[in-house]
């Protein structure tokens, strides 16, 4: 972490005073104590966070667990193996497994569309939003830790599928309150370098992840055991360890948030009708930060929609092999990561929907060329591929520094859990039209089209976010 964002041991020392204001609301929790300093060794516990568990994320569901293990030919039947891969049955068998998958990941969608503002609006009210993080955290690691038990058998697939898509509730309950605790470690100054710092944390520390995955493969699993799928399944239990050791730092130094005043607390049930009002009061007194709920859940699936299915283009259109789509995912969040940090400072000088705008016509630009150059080979990919991924992070980071910015003080658990809920919301956008463009064009390429489209509406939508002009902080403290 640079000097002018950790400062001395004894806090945060203040960068140049111009700062994106918002005058979204009356009160946001940044602009409770905008002169605090914030101790460097909170802003780190913080962002390690992001570290912590960012393997589940970049080793479970994405490249490893899932993808080389769960949903391959190791939990078919031994009859239907012996078909052989060329066989429709065989192919229909795998097809059963990944829908298997899909199914319990939407099944965990629409479970944390239902809680995650419920829990987040219950953790602020309780002032009990650093429980909750360690409650969820910790249940994230039971998760991973036991899918060591999850053999290479048909028998355990459905198994492995509840703990990945349980996981994947816990894990984003957890993001909830964490970003929540973002305005308890930042100030108006600091909130975007801040938030960028977590996001290019939870990005290196995926990468690190991945890389020694990658050697243990290279290196045949170092002599382990194949039977059973076994380095696989230690696999996951060492990123419930990695979870455990890097997630303590956030416990021990930063502080809960006090239960702010006035607010009621009322049993889970009723807590729907509390949100109801809730974000009706938002639609009335705080404009802002109701269509920027709504312009987020569109081009977030974009986002989504980047890394879900920049491996499957790379294979397919571009010819990648394994080795080459690996190290392109590696690549990927290596530049998502340190993108993430720099325009972090951006953030904070210009504001976060400069951020955004520019990094969505950025993801919009490199779509187009990677589809409009698709045959002249794979450097176009490794280009402009990369470069879509350069523009994701800093959109994550900016999206969340963003909504701190405009959310009313002591609510922030409720809106960044309608924050989750409404990304889960549009989670079905990019997936539907990435499938369609393929089925309408027939080829895997037209889908970046699809993903694009996505992007540019929610671009189109950002522009009607205007949470306010910039100003200068000795003016408002004026």
């Amino acid at each position: 972490m640079s000097d002018d964002l950790a400062g001395d041991d004894a806090g945060l020392v203040q960068p140049p005073p111009t700062i994106a204001r918002t005058g979204a609301v009356a009160a946001a929790g940044l602009d409770l104590d905008p002169d605090r300093v914030v101790p460097k060794r909170q802003i780190r516990a913080w962002a390690l966070w992001d570290w912590a568990t960012q393997p589940f994320n970049t080793v479970i569901l994405t490249f490893i667990f899932t993808a080389l293990y769960l949903t391959t030919e190791a939990f078919l039947p031994a009859d239907i193996v012996a078909l052989g891969e060329d066989d429709p049955a065989y192919v229909a068998a795998l097809d059963d497994l990944a829908a298997g998958l899909g199914l319990g990941i939407t099944i965990a969608g629409l479970l944390i569309a239902v809680v995650a503002p419920v829990l987040g609006q219950r953790s602020d009210a309780a002032g009990r939003r650093k429980v909750w993080l360690g409650v969820s955290t910790a249940l994230l690691v039971v998760c991973m830790a036991l899918l060591v038990v999850v053999e290479a058998d048909p028998a355990f697939f459905w198994l492995g599928v509840s703990l990945i898509a349980a996981g994947s509730v816990f894990s984003e309950i957890a993001g909830v309150n964490y970003n929540a605790m973002l305005v308890q470690v930042s100030t108006p100054t600091t909130v975007g370098r801040v938030s960028g710092l977590g996001w290019g944390f939870g990005y290196l520390g995926g990468i690190i992840a991945l890389v020694l995955v990658v050697v243990a493969y290279a290196f045949d699993w170092f002599g382990l055991p194949e039977d059973g799928g076994l380095p696989f399944r230690l696999v996951a239990l060492g990123c419930a360890i990695w979870t455990i050791v890097f997630s303590i730092p956030i416990f021990r130094h930063v502080p809960e948030a006090p239960a702010p005043p006035g607010r009621e607390r009322v049993g889970f049930f009723r807590s729907y009708v509390l949100l109801g009002r809730e974000i009706a009061r938002i639609f009335r007194e705080s404009r802002q930060t109701f269509w920027f709920l709504l312009a987020s859940a569109v081009y977030r699936d974009g986002l989504a929609g980047v890394f879900t299915f920049g491996a499957v283009l790379a294979s397919i259109s571009f010819g990648f092999g394994f080795l080459e789509v690996v190290a392109f995912g590696i690549g990927a969040n290596l530049i998502a990561g340190v993108s993430t940090i720099i325009a972090g400072r951006f953030d904070d000088r210009f504001g976060a929907r400069a951020v955004i705008l520019f990094a969505l016509g950025g993801l919009v630009v490199s779509g187009l060329v990677v589809f409009a150059l698709s045959g002249q080979g794979k450097l176009v990919f490794w280009i402009f591929g990369l470069a879509l991924t350069a523009f994701v992070g800093p959109v994550q980071a900016a999206s969340r520094s963003l909504l701190a910015r405009v959310t009313p003080a002591g609510r922030e658990g409720e809106i960044f859990g309608l924050y989750a809920t409404t990304g889960r919301a549009a989670s079905f956008l990019a997936p539907a039209l990435w499938t369609a463009f393929i089925t309408w064009f027939g080829a895997t390429i037209f889908g970046v089209l699809g993903i694009v489209v996505i992007l540019a509406a929610g671009l189109v939508l950002m522009l009607f976010v205007k949470p306010g002009a910039h100003a200068q902080l000795g003016d408002r403290a004026g």
